[in-house]
């Protein structure tokens, strides 16, 4: 006589914690991935840094200006150009049609995803601010200006995650995924102020880039990381940390809105 068990089936909190240590896992064992998500942004730093080590008044050097846009820029790559590649790739290669034919609730896929762009940004975060300080003496935010700091990558990060997602659905298939993904993340943050003052960026650039979301999140980081005399030289003379939330806050709805219409479990044209 056997005795027969009844296997219950883990809770979705334990279905999502362990997808997200899978995602985890493969994006640390892709080197590519790891190289231009996590080291690209300290290259930028390590170059800028060095070349354009100059003053920009009131004793502020251009490090001190670029830290906030390269921070942008790391927290970009690591949100919508790591989600709109890494996941076009797996619908291309058909791991997301695998994976919808499961049991696991839809929902842990992107949970994974989720977590893999948090624990990616902390750490792009802490690397950039350590070699920040002990390489060219940049000053950390003080008092509030934490906070300001953590609303801002928490929002800008979240608004970037979902329209990589949206954007994954517009990539042909995985091998073109980087070539359309990777120019535009370029063009936004040559526009945004991340490698030159924002103020030198012509007015109808400055235009187009405020339509997006980089704009104001390297601003809303140049509020922490500048004196505010120089918020002066922001094109509304203020650093407008109130229309930083509500432009970012509302690129967060717009991208949930387009995952929901966009996302496809499996390339076009397949069954």
């Amino acid at each position: 006589m056997t005795a027969t068990r009844e296997r219950t089936l883990p809770s979705v909190v334990e279905v999502c914690r362990t997808r997200a240590g899978v995602e985890l896992k493969e994006f640390f064992r892709q080197r590519e991935s790891v190289v231009f998500t996590l080291m690209f942004p300290v290259i930028l730093l390590l170059v800028f840094g060095a070349v354009l080590d100059y003053d920009l008044g009131h004793g502020v050097k251009f490090t001190q200006y670029f830290m906030a846009g390269v921070i942008a820029a790391g927290i970009l790559g690591a949100s919508l150009q790591n989600m709109a590649i890494s996941i076009a790739a797996e619908r291309s290669d058909g791991t997301l049609k695998s994976l919808a034919g499961t049991p696991m609730p839809r929902s842990a896929f992107f949970v994974g995803k989720i977590v893999q762009v948090l624990v990616v940004t902390l750490a792009l975060i802490a690397i950039l601010l350590v070699i920040g300080v002990l390489f060219y003496d940049v000053d950390l935010p003080s008092g509030t200006g934490w906070l300001t700091f953590a609303w801002v990558t928490t929002l800008g990060s979240a608004a970037c995650t979902l329209l990589g997602v949206a954007v994954s659905s517009l990539c042909r298939n995985g091998r073109s995924a980087s070539a359309t993904v990777t120019p535009v993340a370029l063009f936004l943050q040559f526009i945004s102020g991340v490698f030159f003052l924002f103020s030198d960026v012509p007015a109808w650039l400055q235009t187009v880039a405020a339509l997006f979301p980089l704009k104001w999140m390297a601003q809303g980081l140049r509020s922490v990381f500048l004196p505010d005399v120089l918020a002066a030289e922001e094109p509304a003379g203020s650093w407008e940390l109130g229309r930083v939330a509500l432009v970012l806050g509302l690129w967060c709805v717009v991208g949930l809105a387009l995952c929901v219409r966009t996302f496809r479990w499996q390339d076009r044209g397949t069954d």
